[in-house]
């Protein structure tokens, strides 16, 4: 077998766990890790090696997009601390305490520390959400592991490339130069996706055609992600702001029959 025939067989192993998670009523994130530790004792399957670019390209965009459209600006609001002690303070603590056991445990250096600490500590709350969802707790928790799905999914995208480390690991990286970057890298990358949110908007105010109302949408996280990469800015935020103009301008765009199947679909 190639690798598109794995990667297709695979999708087809996710939608049959998936379907029959519902079925005996358990979160389909369970029955997925269940599956994938079962298909690894099963001797004589291919290796698969995805390339990192591609799985970015083919599948942050779409994780990314729904959740920043759907995304209830008042909840968020009214969540934004927890939100905030989510995305940034326990984020910063964990690569702290994961430097500090690093340097102590084996004497890796400082510097090497923190990157390790950097790489790990991002959280993913994308089982949690659908896991709280199965088990009906309250909106408040749900709308904060929400928040902090995309802004997860974002560090996890700024984790330190390669070229970083090997820049850290010869003495030749530089903290100011670092933090510059990030911040033009994410002012540009937010920048591009308001752009592209607000001419989707254009396109879509003016057409009351379901189908294809919902092909743009499903086109306009790549429409983000694409030119941002290319211009070597940050294409998780592109999607992440163009998801989240759309979302708040979605009630005056879009007619509610074409509101209906986007949010059946999206859901």
């Amino acid at each position: 077998m190639n690798q598109a025939e794995i990667i297709c067989t695979l999708l087809i192993v996710v939608a049959a766990l998936a379907i029959l998670a519902k079925k005996v009523a358990l979160p389909y994130p369970v029955l997925l890790v269940i599956g994938g530790l079962a298909l690894g004792f099963v001797p004589g399957l291919p290796a698969v090696q995805l390339d990192p670019d591609m799985v970015f390209l083919f599948l942050l965009p779409p994780l990314l997009y729904p959740a920043a459209l759907f995304t209830s600006w008042r909840d968020f609001r009214a969540n934004l601390s927890q939100i905030s002690l989510l995305a940034i303070g326990l984020v910063l603590f964990t690569t702290a305490f994961v430097a500090v056991l690093a340097h102590t445990l084996t004497g890796l250096p400082w510097a090497a520390a923190f990157v390790l600490g950097a790489i790990i500590s991002p959280t993913d709350a994308v089982a949690a959400t659908a896991i709280a969802n199965r088990l009906r707790v309250p909106q408040r928790i749900v709308t904060v592991l929400d928040g902090e799905r995309v802004s997860s999914t974002t560090r996890r995208r700024s984790s330190p490339t390669a070229s970083q480390l090997r820049r850290l690991m010869s003495g030749r990286f530089s903290l100011s130069e670092a933090s510059l970057r990030f911040i033009l890298v994410a002012l540009g990358g937010t920048g591009i996706g308001l752009t592209v949110g607000w001419l989707a908007s254009q396109v879509q105010r003016r057409l009351d055609d379901p189908p294809v109302q919902i092909t743009i949408s499903l086109l306009t996280p790549f429409a983000a992600y694409i030119p941002a990469e290319r211009l070597h800015v940050s294409g998780v935020l592109a999607v992440v702001a163009a998801g989240l103009f759309l979302g708040w301008r979605t009630p005056q765009i879009l007619t509610s029959r074409t509101r209906l199947n986007h949010t059946c679909f999206g859901r």
